[in-house]
């Protein structure tokens, strides 16, 4: 086993390199019998190829559809079919600026299936061979009984042929007990305990060589973004802590009024569509407003189109679930295609929201979750967003313990950039389900809120 995880890295390059020869070359066939008018009688042809490549492996980076091993077989094909899908329809137009025409669309949609069919199976054959080759490590856990955030073994017992948790101990026990039963294993989880007792696993872990799987707070969070200084004979980490300079604010925000524009714009049909359909469907108010937090503490009315029943929260005190008797009909076409969140570009487009940044959380639970996690206002240095980190790496239903440090790793590791890539991403996850899950009857008691009249809001949100 040791012996073969040192070809680990080797392996995955290898069905990496030909998964993009296999999808190239399907693309090139299809550009010479399909495209001849692009064709360049010289070097040029060439260029086309490298801008190919360039862009596969662009796009499947950003959608990381090259995580072999590492996401789910499902995630990895979806990820790849849409890196194809994005990259020939760039492909295409290229071609046809080439050709200085229109050309059909029918052999680029013939080579993208065609290139699907490959990535489905590649993508099969790549993992079986994978798992049977480099089975999981086995994982002692250690956690404290009374945590909160002990669900990271339930998630990583569903993740069978990526995680084996052998067993699980208290961090109550004896120090050298604890690393006895450390010593029996190949990893160790360490959960979220005292901070004290986490270091000394932590540094014995390492010192035995054993994989390190560690659960971070907040601080770990703003730590893990900071700059390597070296002040005479001593390492120093720097934590800038300016958030967003003036500069990245005056890009960000005239990106979010010329998105927004030209998104209300291209929408205009759906948004009419849905105002009538819910008009139809049961004749209450099109619009649902709500009270949330943005930047330094402001509060506004975020819009969303109503997908639930008028005074929902009258009919049952409860948190929306996957299979809501209060949803509509209309909700229950939106919902899941996040339709419902399209009035959100007026906000964006009024200065109340930007476009990527933590989501904005309801007055209420804002009050409430501070209670719980002093830290919770520091997600407020930025803009709430329609869109960022934890919409895209988390469910509904996700903790607000782990919304949070998500929200710290946006803030920490903010570029223009990454807004690009989660821009990208947002439409990577508009089909999934995953991310739309309702709150499950056993869900955490750290995201339930403690008061009947927070209940009431949180029914509220759509």
């Amino acid at each position: 086993m040791k012996y073969l995880l040192k070809f680990k890295k080797s392996f995955i390059a290898l069905q990496k390199a030909l998964l993009i020869i296999a999808m190239t070359c399907v693309f090139i066939a299809s550009w010479q019998t399909s495209y001849q008018y692009a064709l360049f009688s010289n070097m040029g042809n060439y260029l086309v190829v490298l801008s190919y490549l360039f862009l596969i492996i662009l796009f499947a980076n950003m959608y990381g559809g090259f995580k072999i091993g590492v996401k789910r077989l499902n995630d990895v094909v979806y990820s790849l079919c849409l890196s194809t899908i994005f990259t020939n329809f760039v492909m295409y137009i290229e071609l046809c600026l080439i050709a200085r025409m229109l050309l059909s669309f029918v052999p680029t949609i013939v080579c993208t299936i065609v290139q699907c069919i490959i990535v489905a199976v590649g993508c099969y054959c790549t993992n079986t061979m994978y798992y049977r080759i480099f089975t999981p490590h086995k994982v002692v856990a250690v956690l404290d009984q009374n945590s909160p955030r002990n669900d990271i073994i339930d998630k990583m017992r569903r993740i069978k042929e990526r995680y084996s948790i052998e067993s699980v101990i208290s961090c109550d026990l004896p120090l050298n007990e604890i690393m006895s039963e450390i010593d029996k294993y190949e990893a160790v989880l360490i959960c979220d305990f005292d901070k004290t007792l986490q270091n000394k696993i932590l540094r014995y872990s390492y010192a035995t060589k054993k994989r390190i799987y560690y659960l971070p707070n907040s601080n770990d969070i703003v730590l893990s973004a900071s700059i390597h200084n070296q002040i005479t004979d001593t390492p120093v980490f720097i934590c800038p802590n300016h958030g967003l300079t003036t500069e990245q604010r005056i890009i960000k925000r005239f990106l979010d009024i010329l998105i927004s524009a030209i998104g209300i714009i291209i929408t205009s049909p759906i948004f009419i569509g849905v105002c009538i359909a819910i008009k139809v469907c049961d004749g209450g108010p099109v619009f649902f407003k709500q009270n949330r937090i943005t930047r330094d503490g402001k509060i506004f009315n975020v819009l969303k189109f109503r997908s639930m029943i008028v005074d929902a929260d009258k009919v049952d005190l409860k948190k929306s679930t996957a299979n809501d008797s209060r949803i509509t009909p209309v909700g229950k076409f939106i919902r899941p295609l996040r339709i419902d969140e399209l009035p959100q570009l007026i906000n964006i487009l009024t200065g109340d929201m930007s476009f990527v940044g933590p989501r904005p959380e309801r007055t209420e639970n804002v009050y409430e979750y501070t209670k719980m996690f002093p830290e919770f206002n520091l997600r407020h240095k930025v803009k709430g967003g329609l869109t960022g980190y934890a919409q895209i790496y988390g469910k509904y239903n996700t903790t607000p313990q782990d919304k949070l440090n998500m929200d710290l790793l946006y803030i920490e590791k903010y570029s223009l950039l990454l807004d690009i890539k989660l821009v990208f991403m947002t439409i990577k996850i508009i089909f999934q389900k995953e991310s739309t899950e309702g709150f499950s009857e056993e869900a955490s008691k750290i995201g339930e809120i403690a008061h009947q009249n927070d209940v009431k809001e949180v029914v509220k949100d759509e």
